[in-house]
């Protein structure tokens, strides 16, 4: 899942970049778009409304909404018979922001959830709605020291509440800013091999 303002064709050629030892299809999909407050109210392709730089008022409604949204994309593919344990969700800044949110929360063990840049929203309720089915979900994420977008600390914090919660939780961090690098594509790349192995 892309980050703001961009879709979901943002991160196909990370498909190619890819080397894996398990044949793969990777679904990218468009966040709807609606005015984001933070832009001035800008319509633009996003998961969420996002009102302040700090990210201290959370769009629960349009976290939810985006929810039920992937929700129905692992339906349909458990319907072409893919195992909720063979799919990984993953995505990128507001994208993986979703991933987490949504893959701790299915009723069916997933492979695992990849969340780059990003930070794990509504956290405050994680904990009551947290699903025990992905509680050893592995997770990937990754944020670069010098993120302007998402506070290298935001990630951190999310990190470390994940840990709290028990989670096998895999962090990397990078000398860039809001991006993704060649080590990560790397990284990232053995970590998908080894959850889908």
């Amino acid at each position: 899942m892309h980050g703001l303002g961009a879709d979901g064709n943002d991160f196909a050629p990370l498909a190619d970049e890819i080397n894996l030892p398990v044949a793969v299809r990777y679904i990218f999909p468009h966040a709807p778009t609606m005015p984001v407050s933070i832009n001035s109210g800008y319509v633009m392709r996003a998961w969420y409304d996002i009102s302040d730089a700090a990210l201290r008022r959370e769009d629960e409604s349009g976290v939810r909404a985006s929810q039920k949204s992937v929700e129905i994309l692992l339906a349909r593919e458990k319907s072409r018979g893919i195992a909720a344990n063979r799919i990984v969700l993953a995505g990128f800044s507001q994208g993986g922001a979703i991933a987490l949110h949504t893959g701790l929360r299915q009723i069916e063990r997933l492979a695992g959830i990849m969340a780059l840049s990003t930070y794990l929203p509504l956290a405050d309720k994680l904990a009551f709605e947290a699903n025990p089915a992905n509680r050893e979900v592995p997770i990937f994420m990754a944020h670069g020291t010098a993120d302007p977008m998402i506070p290298y600390a935001r990630a951190t914090v999310s990190r470390d509440l994940l840990q709290r919660h028990g989670y096998p939780l895999e962090w990397h961090e990078y000398r860039m800013q809001h991006a993704v690098c060649p080590q990560e594509i790397t990284d990232l790349g053995a970590w998908l091999a080894r959850v889908l192995a």
